[in-house]
């Protein structure tokens, strides 16, 4: 990772900017319309920035929306880089390293995610309370860089704990039913097989999807608090007889927008300065 390509791109997203953003946000497939509800938003297109790549899924908007959230300053990704469009994991995470660069101390990561585990249901929305990487890769191989991080970060606390603990209590208060379990980062852009969902179950997965595990890795090296949530979107392939599609991952983070929306913005809300 080329620390110079963060600082110009940090740099040139600096005179964009009014304000110093505090939480950065990164928005999943179909959940990008939180970055709808930021007040005085400086919308700023990927291809505008400096070294960022370009988001090419359905229901990736591509572009960095920056501004007041329920009283706190804000930057969200609307729309995110996955691996299997061809990026390095460099380039996946190149955001992060960004959002590290404008001083953001806290990222909350959403994603939508197939369900491993039968408990869940599709609506679920589910804390990630750790990750399996089951991707084959790292954004951390190569040379590494001080500046951005130390060698061999520690992964323990990767999911703030705090974090977890200020988001149920927030979904309490405003009696939302959420889930929490375990994260496996596949590549995609298939979907799993029924034998491979059995093989994560056993390995102890709750949900699988194809982003979140690249960033949360970035954010751990350079020293960011994660919060991680999960839109259950479908139960993974062999759990319910049904074939699976985008299409239906759009239409179940439709359904559970309001919801979503109030969760976030009550974690946000009342999210301390200095947890």
């Amino acid at each position: 990772m080329n620390y110079s390509a963060v600082r110009e791109a940090s740099e040139f997203l600096q005179q964009k900017l009014d304000k110093k953003p505090e939480i950065g946000l990164i928005l999943g497939s179909g959940l990008g319309v939180l970055a709808e509800e930021i007040e005085s938003p400086i919308t700023i297109p990927y291809k505008d920035i400096p070294d960022f790549p370009e988001s090419t899924v359905a229901g990736h908007k591509g572009q960095l929306v920056a501004g007041t959230l329920k009283g706190k300053q804000v930057i969200a990704m609307q729309g995110r880089f996955h691996y299997y469009e061809g990026y390095t994991m460099q380039q996946v995470t190149f955001p992060v390293r960004v959002m590290k660069e404008l001083g953001i101390e806290s990222i909350i990561v959403t994603n939508a995610a197939g369900g491993i585990n039968e408990d869940f249901k599709p609506g679920d929305l589910m804390l990630i309370s750790d990750h399996i990487n089951n991707m084959g890769d790292s954004p951390l191989i190569g040379k590494n860089d001080e500046h951005l991080g130390v060698r061999f970060p520690d992964m323990s606390n990767v999911y703030d704990k705090s974090l977890i603990a200020h988001a149920e209590a927030c979904a309490k208060d405003i009696q939302l039913h959420v889930q929490k379990g375990v994260y496996v980062g596949n590549t995609g852009p298939a979907y799993e097989t029924p034998a491979e969902v059995r093989m994560l179950r056993t390995l102890g997965g709750d949900a699988v999807g194809m982003s979140t595990v690249p960033e949360v890795t970035v954010a751990g090296h350079a020293g960011i608090r994660v919060l991680g949530i999960s839109c259950i979107s479908n139960m993974a392939a062999g759990i319910l007889d049904q074939p699976l599609t985008h299409h239906e991952v759009i239409e179940t983070t439709e359904q559970v927008r309001e919801s979503f929306l109030t969760f976030v913005k009550k974690v946000i809300e009342t999210l301390p300065q200095n947890d």
